[in-house]
């Protein structure tokens, strides 16, 4: 394929303008830094605490509208096996919202944390704060992964570069201004980044319906003959299909222990802002997932009528030749004009930079605030904080980059990703916030427990086979599909267990049924001193006082 030098020179000349944005917000940063009387390093992470209402709006709205979101949906509505029932983003990602800002934008802003890790690093201690940012780091490498893989794809199919190219110029940018500017590059560039991406993605939208290769598009009923679904989903398996998508998917909270949501929570200037915030991004996320809806169902219309084969691309279909997961770039490129499509390339560039730079600061951030900070350097300078930070941001980025190299699905990058923090760290968000008898044996306890369980569970998108196997299992070609909500039933009894184990070993300490040199921790020793204390005052005064005589 050749190499379309127009629509190169446009989205080079878009990748030109970020940078500026990016670079200019990093100097504003630097103004800010210098009328800070507290931690510079905070300025980077949280913004200072001062991010308006509407900036966050778009950076929030901006986070979550990536590469992954914008091409995984459009992908799972043309999957046969599929259909808007799988789509995770965009129902998925009201609920979080909704949810953040109901039970998480205020006891996390009001406490002035600066990182999701500080409630548990102030509970549970440094050590296990560790165990839990591995999770949460591979998770955003994943996200990393995902959408720079999607942007590989567009651009390749559009712009016939190669995917490797395309994905380590868009990195190198991304990389670039998030090193320079921290959060504030991030939240100003994101905002531009947002408005192309609405602008552009339905503007490709009324080009693609209004065009002669999509003659039938009768939604949602719309049968495909040929493959026998609908853009719904399978229609054998619709009913239970969305019965296991709300109990497993659209519920899936994994999107509550991203670091990316708090970073926009805590950067508010106040806790009512952080909850307004949330409120507004559900409602704006979820229109921007309508566009790759409609684009996922336009392909299967198209499909329908053999409309491909009137194109270059011809038959048989993309579902055919195992390429679902580029169906928005394909259908861009082969059903709309020229200029279109590179708007179209245009907006998964803007959704994949605003994204990665999210995953990038947020990863980077944790690891300096809650290990470097508090760990390895305890004495570390600002400035020195401020290095660390960027130097993990180019580290988190080079490793992002080059997963994205691996797997052609976003949609099993990004489901994934969602899927270890739903399962190890949502439930552990949940107890140290709302449930203040969880202690470090609970926690522990609930960690290997969901671990286990997702673990045994299998993952079909990654070739995972199952260990265990849930009611209403069943078997294709040699895959085996759990249709039981295994996700949730891990995170459940993830939180059965933090709750239950931490109850009982305070039961037993207090009451003194389990031995005080048992508590390997250390836990309950100063609650026990300070209940006799209490209990015994004149007694333990003389005794402290024979002790210094």
């Amino acid at each position: 394929m050749a190499v379309d030098i127009p629509g190169l020179v446009a989205v080079v000349f878009f990748y030109i303008v970020i940078l500026v944005i990016g670079i200019w917000a990093a100097r504003k940063s630097k103004k800010v830094e210098k009328k800070c009387v507290g931690s510079k390093s905070e300025v980077t992470i949280v913004g200072g605490r001062n991010i308006n209402t509407i900036i966050g709006v778009f950076t929030m709205t901006a986070t979550w509208v990536g590469g992954g979101y914008i091409m995984g949906t459009a992908e799972a509505v043309y999957t046969p096996t599929q259909g808007l029932i799988w789509a995770l983003g965009p129902f998925s990602y009201v609920i979080n919202f909704i949810l953040a800002g109901l039970f998480f934008a205020k006891p996390m802003r009001s406490k002035r944390y600066v990182t999701m890790l500080d409630p548990f690093q102030r509970r549970y201690g440094n050590i296990f704060t560790a165990a839990l940012l591995v999770p949460i780091l591979v998770s955003d490498l994943l996200w990393v992964a995902s959408i720079l893989n999607a942007l590989g794809g567009t651009m390749s199919v559009i712009l016939g570069l190669s995917s490797a190219m395309c994905i380590i110029i868009s990195s190198a940018f991304a990389i670039i201004y998030t090193f320079l500017g921290g959060l504030y590059s991030v939240a100003y560039t994101d905002i531009i980044q947002l408005i192309f991406i609405f602008v552009s993605l339905w503007l490709c939208v009324i080009f693609l319906l209004l065009g002669p290769a999509v003659t039938d598009v009768s939604w949602p009923t719309h049968l495909n003959q040929t493959n026998g679904y609908t853009w719904m989903g399978e229609s054998v398996w619709l009913i239970p299909s969305i019965a296991k998508f709300f109990a497993d998917n659209a519920c899936a909270l994994g999107g509550l222990s991203y670091q990316a949501l708090y970073q926009r929570i805590l950067s508010s200037a106040s806790s009512a802002q952080a909850q307004v915030t949330c409120y507004a991004a559900a409602g704006t996320t979820f229109m921007m997932g309508i566009p790759s809806v409609i684009v996922g169902g336009v392909a299967v219309s198209a499909g329908t009528d053999e409309n491909w084969n009137q194109t270059d691309y011809g038959l048989p279909p993309p579902a055919d030749r195992g390429e679902a997961g580029r169906i928005l770039p394909l259908v861009l490129h082969n059903l709309t004009p020229t200029w279109v499509s590179v708007l179209g390339i245009g907006a998964v560039a803007a959704a994949v930079m605003s994204s990665m730079d999210s995953a990038l600061l947020s990863s980077a951030s944790m690891f300096t605030q809650n290990i470097y900070k508090t760990t390895l350097r305890k004495q570390a300078s600002e400035r020195e904080l401020q290095w660390a930070i960027r130097i993990s941001v180019l580290l988190v980025g080079l490793v992002g980059t080059a997963l994205a190299f691996g797997d052609d699905s976003v949609l099993a990058f990004l489901i994934v990703s969602g899927d270890l923090l739903y399962c190890l760290i949502f439930p552990q968000l949940v107890c140290v916030i709302h449930c203040r008898k969880a202690n470090t044996y609970g926690a522990i306890a609930g960690y290997i427990i969901g671990l286990l369980l997702r673990l045994l569970s299998g993952e079909p998108l990654l070739g995972i086979p199952p260990v265990l196997l849930y009611p209403g299992w069943r078997e294709e070609e040699g895959v085996i599909e759990q249709c039981f909500p295994y996700r949730t039933l891990a995170m459940l009894s993830s939180v059965i267990c933090i709750t239950g184990v931490s109850w009982l070993v305070e039961q037993g300490f207090s009451r003194q049924i389990i031995p005080r040199s048992w508590d390997v921790l250390g836990l309950f020793k100063e609650k026990t001193e300070e209940a006799e204390e209490k209990a015994f005052p004149q007694e333990n005064y003389n005794r402290n006082l024979n002790t210094k005589l």
